[in-house]
């Protein structure tokens, strides 16, 4: 009896801690049917400690979240955002008949580094980032080596890349904990804050597009008029197919500090009308931090 006793004292002790060090609110300390999403991860990057996680270490599908570590290891290989980047013909037309150029770059179009990251982020752009591959690596086997690489770098055990883009492939996965420890650290990094913040970009006038191309957020944009109750989402990425389900991996700021949430899997039935639940649930998760 004793025993049990101070087990529950121990435990009482680590929820008023847990209160203390601004986690989630004890009011909001639900299990794992309060999220849509099986798999989650929330990291305070003052402390770089999780204060939510669910199924966090669990095999998941990146979908185009893929393409945060694809921004990072291209602007790793560039040295002027300014220089000319040709969209590669061959990814351009695999990309088009997978229904992934989602940036409306057209193939062989002289488009500039800084468009082509713009692309890739923003709209998740397949087609943006094969040309990112091919450009900086000169072949995109070449440049999935290097997103392998500098995933052993940083430490995501969890995690295996075989495209830029994210599209599925059973052989490339990784875990909310690995997206959230490489969006933090891939945040480190000026120009990679600055992509994933923006709420829109226009591309530079090329032939093809002489006006530019107008291309925003498809996590900022997804926020209008939604209400954020004490916090701010700053930017993210999006990723969904129906094998990885809908993915957020999305920075926000709440009293003075900044948070991130991955929030993967959440289940989807048509693509074409997806029922936001990893939005709901990252809303949820940012509301429920002191």
């Amino acid at each position: 009896m004793k025993k049990i006793l101070l087990l529950a004292a121990m435990a009482a002790v680590l929820v008023l801690a847990l209160m203390k060090f601004g986690v989630i609110r004890p009011d909001r300390l639900a299990g794992e049917d309060a999220y849509t999403s099986p798999y989650i991860y929330v990291l305070d990057r003052e402390t770089g400690k999780p204060v939510y996680e669910k199924n966090a270490d669990a095999k998941a599908y990146p979908a185009s979240l893929t393409k945060m570590m694809t921004t990072l290891v291209a602007l790793e290989q560039i040295g002027d955002l300014a220089e000319q980047a040709p969209v590669d013909l061959d990814t351009y037309r695999q990309m088009v008949t997978a229904n992934a150029s989602m940036a409306g770059f057209h193939g062989r179009e002289p488009v500039t580094y800084r468009d082509l990251l713009y692309g890739t982020i923003l709209p998740s752009g397949g087609e943006a980032a094969n040309s990112l591959a091919v450009n900086t690596a000169g072949s995109v086997d070449a440049f999935v080596g290097l997103m392998n690489e500098k995933a052993d770098e940083l430490g995501l055990d969890g995690t295996r890349f075989t495209n830029p883009e994210g599209l599925q492939d059973r052989d490339q996965y990784t875990t909310a904990a690995d997206m959230a420890k490489l969006l933090d650290r891939a945040l480190d990094n000026g120009h990679f804050r600055a992509l994933l913040t923006k709420e829109s970009f226009r591309t530079s006038a090329t032939p093809d597009h002489p006006d530019g191309i107008l291309l925003q957020s498809t996590v900022l944009s997804r926020l209008s008029g939604v209400n954020e109750e004490g916090f701010r989402i700053l930017g993210g990425k999006s990723g969904t197919t129906y094998e990885a389900g809908e993915c957020w991996a999305t920075l926000a700021e709440k009293n003075g500090k900044e948070y991130i949430a991955v929030v993967m899997g959440a289940p989807l039935r048509d693509i074409q009308h997806p029922d936001g639940a990893q939005i709901k649930d990252t809303l949820k998760l940012y509301e429920a931090i002191d």
